[in-house]
C-alpha cells in the first residue's frame, strides 16, 4: 500500500538552511548532547564522519551542531554566529574528522561535551528531514529517535532495577512505548532507554536519583515538528 503523505514530507522542519539533514538534523544532535550533559558545555570535541566531515562546513553542519550546543532551535536567526557566541557563552569547540565504520550512516558526528566535571559522549546522526538517530552514549550502544520523550537511566546492573524504574513510572501514570536496556558487562553498569507517551516532570527525574545505585537520569524531550 502507498505511504501517506504528510505535509511535512513535502516542506520539511522550520529552520534555517540550507540543508535539513546537515543543518536541522546537526542543531538537534548538538541539543541531546546538551541535554545528557545536564548542564551548559563549556568544552565540546566534535568529531565528523562521511559527508559531515566532507561537505558538512558548506552546508553549515559545523555551526549548527555549535548552536545546538548552546541550545539554539533550528530556526533561531543567529545559527549563522554560533561561533561567535560560542565565544561570549565560554564554550570551546573544535573539530576532528572520524571514521565510525563503514555501517555508520554518512551523516554521523561523535560528540564529546564536558561542563569542566562531568562528561558526555554522544554518537547519532542525521536521517534526513530534521531528524536524528542517536546510536551510542558513554560507550553504551543506543537506538533511540527523539520520536518520543525519552529517558534515560543509567544505574548499577543490580536485580530489581527495571521493576523499580517502570513500577516508579506507572505510580506516575506514565505510559512506556518502547524499552530497551544495555550494559557494559554483567554486574557493571546498565543504561535503561525508555521512550513514553509522556514528558516526564523534573521532580520525577530527581526521584530516580534518590536510589543509591542510579548514578543519574536525563530526559531527552520528543522532537516537535
Amino acid at each position: 500500500m502507498p505511504r501517506n503523505i504528510s505535509i511535512f514530507d513535502i516542506i520539511g522542519p522550520v529552520m534555517v538552511g540550507p540543508s535539513s539533514s546537515h543543518t536541522a538534523g546537526a542543531v538537534r544532535l548538538g541539543q541531546v548532547a546538551r541535554t545528557i550533559l545536564g548542564t551548559p558545555p563549556v568544552d565540546a570535541l566534535i568529531e565528523l564522519h562521511g559527508s559531515f566531515a566532507h561537505t558538512g562546513r558548506g552546508h553549515g553542519t559545523d555551526r549548527a551542531l555549535v548552536a545546538g550546543l548552546l541550545g539554539m532551535a533550528t530556526d533561531d536567526p543567529d545559527l549563522p554566529h554560533s561561533f561567535e557566541l560560542a565565544a561570549q557563552a565560554g564554550l570551546a569547540f573544535r573539530f576532528e574528522e572520524i571514521d565510525l565504520g563503514e555501517d555508520a550512516h554518512p551523516n554521523s558526528t561523535r560528540l564529546t561535551v564536558s561542563d569542566g566535571v562531568h562528561t558526555a559522549q554522544v554518537t547519532g546522526c542525521s536521517v534526513g528531514g530534521g531528524l536524528v538517530e542517536i546510536t551510542n552514549l558513554d560507550g553504551y550502544d543506543v537506538r533511540f529517535s527523539c520520536g518520543y520523550d525519552t529517558l534515560l537511566v543509567l544505574t548499577e546492573d543490580r536485580p530489581g532495577t527495571i521493576t523499580e524504574v517502570t513500577g516508579w513510572l506507572a505510580r506516575h501514570d506514565i505510559n512506556i512505548a518502547f524499552l530497551r536496556v544495555g550494559r557494559d558487562q554483567r554486574g557493571g553498569d546498565a543504561i535503561m532507554i525508555i521512550e513514553t507517551d509522556h514528558s516526564i516532570e523534573p521532580e520525577i527525574l530527581e526521584a530516580f536519583e534518590d536510589y543509591p545505585w542510579v548514578h543519574w537520569a536525563r530526559q531527552v524531550p520528543k522532537v516537535e515538528m
